[in-house]
């Protein structure tokens, strides 16, 4: 009867010998890193093997210039970012800006799970190395394959995650990120999220609704900014309070969200700016009831930089509550930038403590690596240098030309219709070029180019100054003179047949662009009323807004609103001597006073200079 008993047992070791090598075999069998299974299987398996600290570290974003690839390893990082401002050294080649993300990248993939980060940056007002074009006209087609320009840029340097679009809607000029807006105009701004699709690749139609779609190396994830209400802030505000009820905010603020969301958009970022009181940031009935339940978004809420700190006054004055309230109120990553292990240190102890559930961490893990899996970085995690020729080639120039040319728009033409002055003739013998803008690169850029306040000068970027660019257009015997601030009697002494004056505002950004007053800086309204009053004059106003400009008005032959035309001035000159039509509509109202705003169609006090919608045409000039 005993060897019986011997062979159950030997029977019985063996089984559960093959029961735990199957076992082991099942576990160290990665489901997640298999690319023929559904997110959704991945997703779940992978979570399955993550602890509480990978977890965390897949909530953080940081900036380059405090992260390393061991610290990246370390701390499973799950983002890193380059802020305004962290731009490459003048030295840097775009390969050398591919090698660091790689590095970067590859500390993260030798973490236990290896999952890799997403590197994210500001575009389009961030990612303009090469040019920059602000487009205010309403043409669809035009921003969508301005997105699709911008994803390959940004891939070429081993990017693949823009902070763009910006979809508010600026409400008040006095507000320092107007240019960040597409209009003032909810349907021109929801129309314009056309620049996603351009972005990320267009949808299919079966695509789930909600989910975030990133389609092929070529694209990039984009995010929707600022959510919500951030243009319409009082007396333009930056980071201020929106007063507003329910059907102004459904109406106004939230449809560029509405359409980003059905247009697959990766992630949406949080506003610093409160909304009847209350910090976005810490806004659980808007960012989790509104946006991902009512609006259903499957995509990842990032906050702003820095922006959990400041829901406190002063800020990070109680950096536990102010992570509390963030993450409970539904933000899934965190752009902190810096301190990661005081946020690291303070969320485990808020989740452990059972402040934060632990279901709230697995929603936001769940929904970064949903965009991730649909990025295709588990597959391709690397940064490609095939895209390095990309550029700033000649067709991408030739694109921020030509949006250079359909944003212009021309607001006078002549003392009246029968006598315009534009197109201006190529052939002339002595015309004056004056102005502060006429050939400077960095004011033609503005904010957000290169450096976080932007620059001036013309040696941080390539480019055409518009001086140039005129220089380029007429006929080699015209003469041009440039005089950047010239008095009555030069320009009385010149003999001009005409002149070309080209002022505006010098670059910012964010607060520091907060202007309650509006006008253009000295000595812009000088050269003006110097030129203007002597010789027939086309003025050429360079801002991100409308800006007071009613004193000159009358003085000034011909009128031109160029925005922020960027590197490409040459599609300034395009215009202003007919080798193409003035085509442009104001997309913001035009006031006359600052006294006049906020102001908007429909007003009972609406008396703008020029509304909303306004653009005189022009036909090319015959060769």
């Amino acid at each position: 009867m005993e060897r019986p008993r011997i062979v159950g047992i030997l029977l019985m070791g063996i089984l559960v010998w093959c029961c735990m090598a199957t076992s082991a075999n099942a576990d160290t069998k990665m489901i997640y890193k298999d690319s023929n299974q559904p997110y959704n299987v991945r997703i779940k398996d992978l979570m399955g093997r993550m602890t509480l600290e990978e977890k965390i570290g897949q909530m953080i974003q940081i900036e380059r210039n405090v992260s390393s690839p061991e610290v990246m390893r370390q701390y499973f990082i799950g983002s890193l970012l380059s802020g305004g401002g962290s731009e490459p050294t003048p030295q840097a080649s775009p390969k050398d800006w591919i090698d660091m993300v790689n590095e970067f990248q590859k500390g993260s993939l030798s973490s236990r799970l290896g999952i890799p980060m997403i590197y994210g940056i500001d575009a389009v007002h961030g990612h303009n190395n090469v040019y920059k074009a602000t487009i205010f006209p309403h043409n669809i087609g035009l921003v969508n394959r301005i997105g699709v320009v911008t994803a390959l840029e940004v891939r070429a340097t081993g990017i693949h995650y823009v902070f763009a679009p910006c979809i508010a809607v600026c409400r008040d000029p006095r507000w320092g990120r107007c240019y960040e807006s597409y209009s003032e105009d909810p349907k021109i701004v929801q129309d314009m999220t056309e620049i996603i699709p351009g972005l990320q690749g267009q949808i299919p139609s079966s695509y789930p609704k909600g989910d975030p779609f990133v389609g092929g190396m070529e694209s990039v994830a984009a995010c929707a900014k600022h959510y919500i209400g951030d243009g319409g802030t009082t007396k333009g505000i930056n980071e201020n309070n929106t007063v507003i009820d329910n059907k102004g905010l459904l109406s106004i603020h939230m449809p560029g969200y509405v359409s980003s969301i059905r247009k697959g958009v990766a992630t949406v970022m949080i506003s610093y700016s409160s909304l009847n009181g209350v910090k976005m940031h810490a806004n659980y009935e808007m960012v989790t009831n509104f946006l991902k339940k009512n609006l259903r978004f499957k995509g990842f809420v990032i906050s702003d930089w820095e922006g959990i700190d400041r829901i406190t006054s002063p800020p990070h004055a109680n950096y536990t509550y102010s992570i509390e309230a963030s993450v409970n109120a539904g933000l899934d990553m965190i752009m902190l930038p810096y301190n990661y292990t005081e946020f690291i240190d303070g969320l485990t102890y808020l989740v452990k403590n059972n402040f934060v559930p632990m279901s709230r961490i697995d929603d936001a893990v769940k929904r970064i690596l949903l965009v991730k899996f649909t990025m295709g970085l588990f597959e391709n995690p690397l940064a490609d240098e095939k895209f390095v020729e990309q550029l700033g080639c000649e067709a991408h120039r030739e694109l921020a030309r030509e949006a250079v040319r359909k944003s212009l728009v021309l607001l006078k033409n002549g003392k009246s219709a029968d006598a315009p002055l534009l197109p201006l003739p190529k052939k002339a013998s002595n015309i004056l070029v004056a102005g502060s803008h006429a050939d400077n690169l960095g004011y033609q850029c503005g904010g957000w180019t290169i450096k976080w306040m932007g620059f001036s000068g013309n040696n941080l970027t390539t480019g055409t100054t518009i001086l140039t660019a005129i220089k380029n257009t007429v006929d080699p015997t015209t003469k041009v003179v440039y005089n950047e601030n010239p008095d009555a009697e030069f320009v009385k002494s010149g003999g001009f047949s005409h002149a070309i004056v080209v002022v505006g505002e010098h670059p910012y950004a964010e607060t520091k662009g907060d202007n309650l007053n509006l006008t253009i800086p000295e000595p812009g309204p000088s050269t003006i009323t110097n030129v203007c009053g002597t010789v027939k004059c086309v003025v050429v106003v360079v801002s991100g807004r409308p800006v007071v400009i009613q004193p000159y008005v009358a003085s000034i032959e011909a009128l031109v609103a160029a925005w922020l035309p960027g590197s490409e001035g040459q599609g300034v000159a395009d215009v202003l001597f007919g080798d193409f039509g003035f085509t442009g509509k104001l997309s913001f109202t035009w006031f006359k006073t600052v006294d006049q705003l906020p102001m908007h169609v429909g007003d009972p006090h609406y008396d703008p200079l020029f509304p909303l919608g306004f653009g005189l045409t022009t036909q090319p000039a015959k060769a």
